[in-house]
């Protein structure tokens, strides 16, 4: 996969940062990075930042550990942007031939798939990797830390995938992660006792010998931490625990960073639409009621199909509906229900994903022999799921009190195959919602779309409302 213009751009001062950061204060490589020229009159990265400007400040109990944040709204790229980090900082000088990565997400569903993705010949991430160190690249799940060797980490670069919940802890006893295992013993086994006592924060047994932990593996090493969306994973944990990981650097990928995060790079919705990383403007359709707002999600998405065979790739726009909880008036067997048997829809273009019905499980919606359309849930699709073919959202309930509307929103905006359609309708998401006017629903959707990332100088350009009038019955 080929990254686009501002990803290149985010790696090259990322690589930039911390080549400085080894070299002089932390705070001057930031402030030298981001005041610096920019080739072909481009802007300063301070100029790019905007109000995300700080001034560097280090992490409490990390002082001496480069940290930044690169800040890309929803849809950015930000898990192939960490993907090709990992050389990036290999080439400032950080982690050796072969770092040690300990990658944290924000949840197990988020944790399994990363890692899946990683470990897959096929998958770009991995084929990023493969490129940059010469296929050596082993993949773990962290909690399958027993597994790495010595040669592993001599001979490849290692990633750990974790989660932050995984390493917050006030009684270490309680994570397996600080636990003394006796299949690290050839880890630390090379070390001498004068090596040793020269680490007086490897964590100990009470009889004072080091504990045989991946926490004190972790901390030999000095791992490069990536932290993907894992909000708090920095800041949240405690000094003693940031301590005993003793990072070499820790860079941050997300949507909506905090202050003190040290935003490095920042990337605008307009960026995006440009390189066809997402569908915009999000075209906003209210509607009195949840009957209409299900029946013009169902007439635009047949639209979306008729002109998707005109388009020379494949692409089988789907319909995503967000549907009340059970003890609401709109549940998702009632809105299947009203899909199959008032709107003719036939049950097999019809499944439903929550946390108790996995309707999309081992399903391959990209496969033109799969017949799915129409994708029913409450919350369940808001991690970890990811299908460009996703065109429409549809809110039964008023999208200002509804729960989990910009993850679940989140995912009509990608586009097929990151490439402008031909088709200038396919370039767009579309959302049907049940508001009582478009001001209230695009009043509603913007806070929503802000959650998401976007900036509010991006929000006069993503949202559109219908031109023409259209009985959507």
């Amino acid at each position: 996969m080929q990254l686009k213009p501002y990803q290149r751009q985010a790696l090259t001062a990322l690589s930039d940062f911390l080549a400085g950061a080894q070299e002089t204060d932390h705070a001057q490589a930031f402030e030298a990075v981001v005041n610096a020229p920019q080739p072909d009159g481009l802007p300063t990265l301070r100029q790019r930042l905007g109000r995300y400007y700080r001034p560097y400040k280090g992490v409490k109990g990390l002082a001496n550990v480069p940290y930044v944040c690169l800040r890309l709204p929803t849809g950015g790229g930000k898990t192939i942007l960490a993907a090709h980090a990992i050389a990036a900082t290999r080439d400032a000088g950080i982690g050796g031939d072969y770092p040690l990565v300990l990658w944290l997400v924000p949840s197990e569903i988020i944790q399994t798939q990363t890692a899946d993705a990683l470990a897959d010949p096929k998958h770009p991430y991995r084929q990023a990797l493969d490129a940059a160190f010469d296929g050596r690249v082993r993949v773990f799940d962290i909690a399958d830390y027993a597994q790495i060797r010595p040669h592993d980490l001599a001979q490849n670069v290692c990633i750990v995938v974790g989660t932050i919940q995984t390493l917050r802890v006030t009684d270490t006893n309680k994570r397996k992660v600080y636990a003394h295992h006796e299949d690290l013993e050839p880890h630390f086994s090379r070390l001498d006792r004068f090596a040793l006592e020269a680490l007086p924060d490897l964590e100990r047994t009470d009889s004072g010998q080091v504990k045989y932990s991946f926490a004190n593996l972790l901390h030999l090493h000095r791992p490069l931490m990536l932290v993907d969306e894992a909000h708090n994973a920095v800041t949240g944990l405690s000094d003693e625990v940031r301590h005993r990981i003793n990072p070499a650097a820790v860079v941050e990928f997300t949507a909506t960073p905090k202050d003190r995060s040290n935003i490095l790079f920042n990337v605008s919705a307009a960026e995006l639409k440009q390189e066809a990383m997402i569908k915009l403007p999000i075209v906003l359709q209210e509607h009195p009621h949840w009957q209409a707002a299900v029946v013009g999600t169902v007439q635009e998405r047949d639209r979306l199909a008729r002109l998707a065979e005109k388009d020379a790739a494949y692409i089988r726009p789907l319909a995503l509906y967000q549907a009340e909880p059970k003890d609401r008036e709109v549940t998702v067997e009632v809105l299947k229900r009203h899909l199959i048997d008032d709107l003719k829809i036939p049950e097999d273009r019809v499944v439903v994903a929550t946390g108790v019905e996995r309707g999309l499980e081992g399903v391959n919606l990209s496969d033109p022999a799969c017949p799915i359309e129409h994708i029913i849930t409450v919350e369940a699709l808001k991690e970890g799921w990811d299908a460009p073919f996703a065109y429409v959202f549809c809110s039964v309930s008023s999208i200002r009190s509804a729960t989990s509307v910009e993850q679940l929103l989140g995912r009509v905006l990608r586009m097929p195959y990151a490439q402008r359609r031909t088709q200038p309708e396919l370039n767009k998401a579309y959302a049907h919602v049940s508001e009582a006017s478009f001001s209230e629903a695009a009043a509603a959707l913007k806070d929503k779309l802000i959650d998401m990332g976007f900036d509010d100088a991006d929000l006069p350009d993503v949202l559109e409302h219908p031109t023409q009038e259209i009985d959507w019955g």
